[in-house]
């Protein structure tokens, strides 16, 4: 058996930012981390967004986060099966054992599938950087892509293959793209640069089934349409690991549930990331799964491992970069709240705000406004004491 000071079960960026948050209080103990990823923890946005859009942006400087650095031992291409409290130990499927004093559970999230395909060559959740490779290969070859989901990924990802070579398919069961995070006349103007980059569009769909074969993939729709492709991306988000956890008797609701310095129900267990439900000082009880909150959480989940016992109080940012726009937000970005629009340059610079039944600020999107999220917060801290009134010029590019 392999005993570490501190044992992390994931290898993506919380891993990375625990491993150096820990370093920030204890120089010398050991740190393990077992990951199912074949690559050392990476900079995972990459994937959909730089490694597409700037030739110069290489994997060595760029997107290997080095986490070697902070004197981490690394398990890869493993998977943690069990966790046993009493004994302080988890057990992987090749039947190793290590023993940890304090465990972080930062396992992130299982993509969810297509109904009728599994995982392969052609048929790609695209969590990981060996999906990226793949992905890469289809489109130098001038392949036909097809991406099923218009969030947050699935945009990123269609952008960035059509201008790399590829014919791109989306099927997105919104009507418009965005249409479930922006408003009618933001994502109208956010839609047609998908058309304008030739991307086909097949709106209002969903796949009802999907079958692979030797040279491609092929897609039945809910309208009994047929897509042929040469491989197909699911992004469609995640559902969080928490298996592990609940086998181990740990409290999980929408995620692992933690305290607001990361705990868990066990003193010597902590969680953070996609995975990890936390109590948010600014919106209540949230879970996260974007870059913002994998490293900042991470890195306070490595401080309190170390024994910082700090509260964490970070209200994380997004940002996502299609094509020639980009944005950032803070909090909720649905079109399920109402929404007060304060533009300098209608649907193409300003800011969204998103208001609940009650008219609180519950998110703020900035749309090609930079370095604002400061002011965003602000905002949603403050939501009690504004009135829609008084949101239109309060942030400014």
């Amino acid at each position: 058996m392999t005993d570490y000071r501190y044992l992390i079960v994931g290898g993506g960026m919380v891993a990375d930012s625990a491993a150096r948050g820990i370093r920030e209080i204890d120089a010398d103990g050991s740190i393990g981390i077992i990951s199912e990823d074949v690559d050392r923890p990476y900079a995972r946005p990459a994937l959909s967004k730089k490694l597409w859009t700037d030739p110069d942006f290489s994997w060595d400087d760029k997107v290997d986060l080095h986490t070697e650095e902070t004197g981490a031992e690394f398990v890869l291409g493993t998977v943690v099966t069990s966790i046993d409290r009493d004994g302080k130990t988890v057990t992987t499927a090749d039947g190793g054992t290590f023993g940890y004093q304090q465990l972080l559970i930062a396992t992130g999230g299982h993509p969810r599938g297509l109904p009728g395909l599994e995982p392969s060559d052609r048929v790609l959740d695209y969590r990981s950087a060996a999906d990226y490779r793949k992905l890469r290969g289809f489109a130098d070859a001038g392949a036909h892509v097809v991406v099923v989901g218009g969030g947050y990924i699935g945009t990123e990802i269609a952008s960035g293959v059509v201008q790399n070579g590829a014919r791109v398919t989306l099927v997105d069961p919104d009507e418009v793209v965005g249409g479930n995070m922006f408003p009618d006349g933001l994502a109208a103007a956010f839609q047609q640069r998908f058309l304008d980059h030739g991307v086909e569009l097949r709106l209002g769909r969903r796949v009802a089934s999907g079958a692979e074969h030797d040279d491609g993939v092929t897609l039945t729709l809910d309208d009994g349409s047929v897509v042929e492709a040469d491989a197909v991306v699911a992004g469609l988000g995640i559902e969080p690991a928490t298996e592990l956890a609940a086998a181990a008797g740990l409290t999980v609701n929408d995620g692992i549930v933690v305290s607001s310095t990361l705990v868990t129900d066990d003193p010597a267990v902590f969680a953070a990331g996609d995975v990890a439900e936390y109590p948010d000082r600014i919106l209540g009880t949230r879970r996260v799964e974007h870059v913002d909150n994998a490293q900042q959480q991470g890195r306070q989940a490595g401080r309190n491992l170390a024994d910082a016992d700090e509260t964490y109080d970070h209200t994380p940012m997004f940002y996502s970069d299609v094509f020639d726009v980009g944005y950032e937000a803070v909090g909720q970005v649905t079109t399920s709240l109402r929404t007060v629009e304060d533009w300098q340059e209608p649907n193409t610079t300003g800011v969204v705000y998103y208001l609940d039944d009650d008219e609180l600020v519950r998110g703020v999107l900035l749309w090609n406004v930079w370095d604002k999220t400061d002011e965003a917060r602000k905002v949603l801290a403050e939501a009690h004491a504004l009135t829609p009134d008084m949101l239109p010029g309060r942030i400014t590019p």
